[in-house]
């Protein structure tokens, strides 16, 4: 079978890629267990050198692999590079941390001795998708290898170059062979690698769908699993928020790659008395973003990752309308044989639209009124999703005290956009998932933590 990747910005074929038969899988799978067989008996010096040698490798091809993702997904180029960057300083967090992280825990009790040890579970599958496509995986890989295990990655079939790419990257780094290998395969066949019993956990990041998909495969088998699934992120935005600094912040997190974000703000619930105010600084925002060529240094917006995607959210965004959502920019799909979708703003959005129910995949914003403050956090907890969050106010206790007990989310901020980083636990609750990434919760999702009692 034969999987096509396409760039986004032109409908032009970049290559065709031959599937994996079920054979050759099968074939990876083992050649990466007999590998982890040694790996998981490296000392944790020794792994951090590998990935440090990663780390400087990934800045140095950076331009390489961000001119790959424009070209598969369609990633503007300046994002691209800071993706890269941020893989980079994952990288050398883990190796400079995770020894210190795994440590024993001592634990008194009756016994002589007692202590908590974490050792590695074997080979992780990983189901990474399109939309990062060096980070999601990175942001598992860092931590995976450094607690002693070893990855096969299933990653989304419109970006298999950068899948290959990665494991040029860590063969280069001087891992030992089929520590990690990329299986060229369709969605259609998760379900048989999991079944796999030399898979002994899966990590997926990608739509509600798929997780629950993975997660009921998972647990027939009884095999662990961390799902980061999709998210509609609610800002809040208080009557006395610095409301130029809000819009600024949420303009920006609304278009994080181009739209295509599960963490980018994409409810913004303002109160009323500053909704008019507010609403005005967001567009002038947000119509000074340049939609284009994902190449070219001057753009904010690039492509939606595939022509269906972009036709999905176009769709969403009529519904919206039809239901009595009032478009206020963009909203229609420019001429050409590409997938750009305009920052588009829906005002008057109310319950049972697309725009408040929904993920919306896309640079569209949509704008909810609120009379009060409580109001605001009913509708902002009001989702079948709780990923990130984000509360806007010149009172600081007041807005934290919001974010620290009343929001329900994985990550909430203040006066910021939500975003993932490397020292902190990254996850949702809901139909956003479970299990964490990152920070030193995320290191310990694979690894058996191990009792030991010495009487």
């Amino acid at each position: 079978m034969q999987i096509q990747s396409v760039n986004p910005y032109n409908g032009k074929l970049i290559q065709s890629y031959s599937a994996d038969t079920p054979e050759r899988v099968a074939e990876k799978i083992r050649q990466t267990y007999k590998s982890w067989s040694t790996w998981k008996e490296v000392s944790f010096s020794e792994r951090g050198r590998y990935l440090y040698k990663t780390a400087s490798i990934l800045r140095t091809q950076a331009p390489i692999l961000a001119r790959l993702m424009a070209a598969e997904m369609g990633k503007p180029f300046k994002a691209g590079l800071a993706e890269i960057e941020k893989c980079a300083v994952c990288c050398e967090y883990y190796a400079e941390n995770s020894e210190s992280f795994l440590k024993d825990e001592i634990i008194d009790t009756e016994a002589s001795k007692s202590y908590i040890r974490f050792q590695p579970l074997g080979v992780i599958l990983a189901v990474m998708p399109w939309n990062f496509p060096f980070w999601q995986l990175f942001r598992f890989l860092a931590p995976a290898l450094m607690a002693g295990n070893c990855g096969v990655l299933k990653h989304a079939s419109n970006v298999f170059g950068c899948a290959l790419a990665i494991e040029n990257i860590i063969r280069e780094s001087g891992f030992p062979e089929y520590v990690f290998q990329t299986l060229l395969v369709s969605s259609n066949a998760v379900e048989g690698i999991i079944e796999n019993p030399l898979i002994k956990a899966v990590t997926l990041t990608g739509s509600t769908t798929a997780g629950k998909k993975v997660a009921e495969k998972a647990a027939s088998v009884l095999k662990k699993s961390v799902l980061e699934l999709g998210g509609s992120d609610a800002y809040i935005i208080l009557a006395d928020a610095d409301l130029e600094h809000a819009a600024e912040v949420c303009v920006d997190s609304r278009l994080i790659n181009s739209g295509q974000s599960c963490i980018a703000a994409k409810r913004f619930i303002v109160l009323k008395h500053v909704e008019e105010e507010f609403t005005a600084l967001f567009k002038k925002k947000m119509e000074s973003k340049v939609l284009g060529d994902p190449l070219d240094e001057k753009t904010d917006v690039g492509p939606q990752a595939r022509f269906d995607l972009r036709d999905e959210l176009h769709q969403q965004v009529i519904k919206s309308i039809e239901l009595g959502a009032t478009c206020i920019l963009g909203g229609e799909i420019p001429q050409g044989n590409h997938a750009l979708y305009p920052p588009t703003i829906l005002s008057n959005v109310k319950k049972g639209m697309p725009a408040y129910d929904e993920e919306i995949f896309g640079p569209v914003a949509a704008i909810i009124t609120a009379q009060d403050e409580d109001e605001a956090v009913n509708i902002a907890n009001d989702s079948i999703f709780g990923l990130g969050a984000a509360v806007f106010s010149r009172d600081i206790a007041k807005a934290e005290q919001i974010a620290a007990t009343r929001l329900e989310a994985g990550s909430c901020f203040v006066n910021e956009s939500v975003k993932s980083d490397p020292r902190l636990p990254f996850g949702g609750i809901k139909e956003s998932g479970y299990g964490r990434e990152l920070g030193v919760y995320g290191i310990k999702e694979f690894v058996n933590i191990k009792t030991v009692w010495v009487g």
